[in-house]
């Protein structure tokens, strides 16, 4: 059982001990200290509140809102949502706050409370060590019985949601419909069972739903991976469909699937989106330390920057204001497009690579094709007790002192073919092991020196 806090917010098992676990004991003290935090920055505060579909997201979400009510806080309650819904429902009620009650891709045991500021953006590091201050203080100033907040249920933030991404001069619905589309659609029996076919629907896309009851019980692993869409490969060959699309349950994650079966891969979701955008607005680019060159060869291509951020939606969202990025993400499958707002936005993302596909009139593996082509291997190292993390990442970075070496975010070593990136999770007891190459005989042969530097490291501890 376990309990982290990031940047990517509270994170948890649910069941178990107090603060080794997401127990409602810590679940209210993570929402009193938010609470408590949102306060010393407003007069008076509003906090949108929503969740996915977790089996545990009602009894969560009921905790975080009657502890903010408790705070004096209003709650605007969007009940069952998505992650970017309720970052764009923070912006459309002039809230101060909002809280999204998901553990994107973990496992069902898992829940976490994932905190945003007055611009539906996750807070900031330095706004979580004020938070998590209070947490240790156990700081928290609960209100008399007159000043108690109120819940007030909204009901129509979903369809604000799609309607703005359908107002969008980017997003070509047009030309959409024309096409005839049909897809299959993977909701990991989550919020993306609802959401994606409602915009679907409205593109006047042909859905097949697969996966799409939101109770919570996930199918399969929620992770949007090549070996957890099996499902999804079956159904959209089966039904000769043009495209599968799958998300994570909390929509923020965004992959395809080719018309036949095949992955387009979650690292070439972002690169399609920006190649379409770029075609009309011309500007800089910015992924993660970890996503795919492929974004950074586009850019070179189309004449325009490209930068690399840490790992992390906030370090992201940064690096795209500080440039003035015209779109961006992570190579999860995660597309920020400022035009809309500043979060991960599968919906959007889904709008944009349709509107791609129509304008070419091109099938999904055609446009694949397109692009450069790399071998990427993500890999995860449970750290062991015993282990320095940061001595261990100190030791790789020493060894390969001879290859350009980046340290902003763990170890990221670039090759002239190839990179590895090592770094600890933010959401998970591991650390992550990413890289890419030109075959995968080169993917194979530079994970195995880095697998063996970690070796040698562990043996001399």
């Amino acid at each position: 059982m376990t309990l982290i806090a990031s940047v990517s917010g509270i994170r948890g098992t649910i069941g178990g001990e107090i603060n080794q676990n997401l127990t409602p004991v810590d679940v209210v003290a993570f929402a009193a200290a938010y609470g408590s935090w949102i306060k010393t920055k407003h007069s008076s505060a509003t906090v949108v509140v929503g969740r996915d579909a977790r089996i545990s997201g009602p009894m969560v979400q009921t905790l975080v809102q009657q502890t903010l009510v408790s705070l004096g806080i209003d709650v605007i309650d969007v009940g069952l949502s998505t992650t970017p819904t309720v970052e764009m429902e923070v912006v459309r009620k002039q809230a101060q706050g909002g809280i999204i009650i998901t553990a994107s891709h973990n496992p069902k045991q898992w829940n976490a409370l994932k905190l945003l500021n007055n611009k539906g953006e996750f807070i900031s590091a330095e706004a979580g060590a004020e938070l998590m201050q209070y947490v240790s203080d156990q700081s928290y100033d609960f209100v008399g019985v007159d000043d108690l907040g109120k819940i007030n249920v909204v009901t129509d933030a979903l369809t604000a949601h799609i309607d703005a991404i359908l107002g969008l001069p980017q997003v070509n619905v047009a030309a959409i419909k024309a096409a005839g589309f049909s897809a299959v659609v993977d909701g990991v029996n989550s919020s993306g069972g609802v959401a994606v076919p409602k915009l679907l629907e409205q593109l006047g896309v042909k859905v097949h739903k697969i996966h799409c009851t939101p109770n919570g019980e996930f199918p399969h692993n929620p992770e949007p991976l090549k070996e957890h869409l099996v499902d999804l490969s079956a159904v959209v060959t089966a039904q000769h469909a043009d495209l599968g699309i799958a998300v994570d349950p909390d929509v923020d994650r965004l992959v395809f699937m080719d018309e036949n079966g095949l992955l387009f891969g979650e690292e070439y979701t972002l690169v399609a989106c920006a190649d379409y955008v770029l075609q009309s607005e011309k500007g800089a680019l910015v992924s993660n330390l970890s996503s795919s060159r492929a974004l950074a060869d586009l850019a070179n291509d189309c004449g325009v920057d490209y930068h690399a951020s840490a790992v992390g939606e906030v370090h992201v969202v940064a690096k795209m204001k500080e440039v003035n990025a015209v779109i961006g993400g992570e190579g999860n499958g995660g597309v920020i497009l400022p035009a809309l707002h500043y979060g991960r936005d599968a919906l959007v993302g889904i709008a944009l690579f349709l509107s791609h596909l129509a304008k070419e009139k091109i099938s999904v593996s055609a446009l694949k094709a397109r692009y450069a082509s790399y071998v990427m291997d993500k890999k995860k190292i449970e750290l062991s007790p015993s282990w320095d993390a940061d001595a261990l990442l100190a030791a790789v970075a020493k060894t390969f002192a001879d290859a350009r070496v980046t340290t902003i975010d763990g170890v990221k070593i670039d090759f002239v073919d190839s990179w590895i990136h090592l770094r600890k999770s933010n959401t998970e007891p591991i650390i992550r092991l990413y890289g890419e190459a030109k075959t995968q005989e080169k993917m194979a042969d530079k994970i195995n020196t880095i697998e063996a530097a970690i070796a040698a490291f562990v043996a001399s501890t």
